[in-house]
C-alpha cells in the first residue's frame, strides 16, 4: 500500500527542515491515508484516500445491505 490517494494523488512531499541556528536537514510530509470501502461505478471497492478528500465528499460510501436474518 503506498501513500498515494487514489483521488487527488497526493503523496509524500519534501523539503528541508530548518532549525533556529538556520541549519537545514531533509525531512518528510506524509499526508493522512486511510483506507476505506467505497462505491465505485456501483461496485464495492477498498480505495486509498486522504482524509481531505472525505471530509469533502469526493467519494460515496456504500449503503449497508442487510442480510434476511436482520429482517424478521
Amino acid at each position: 500500500m503506498g501513500k498515494v490517494c487514489e483521488i487527488c494523488g497526493k503523496q509524500v512531499s519534501s523539503g528541508n527542515k530548518v532549525s533556529h541556528s538556520n541549519k537545514k536537514t531533509r525531512r518528510t510530509w506524509k499526508p493522512n491515508i486511510q483506507t476505506m470501502l467505497a462505491e465505485i461505478k456501483g461496485e464495492r471497492k477498498r480505495i486509498n484516500i486522504c482524509t481531505s478528500c472525505m471530509k469533502t465528499g469526493k467519494i460515496k460510501k456504500p449503503v449497508a445491505v442487510k442480510s434476511a436474518e436482520e429482517v424478521q
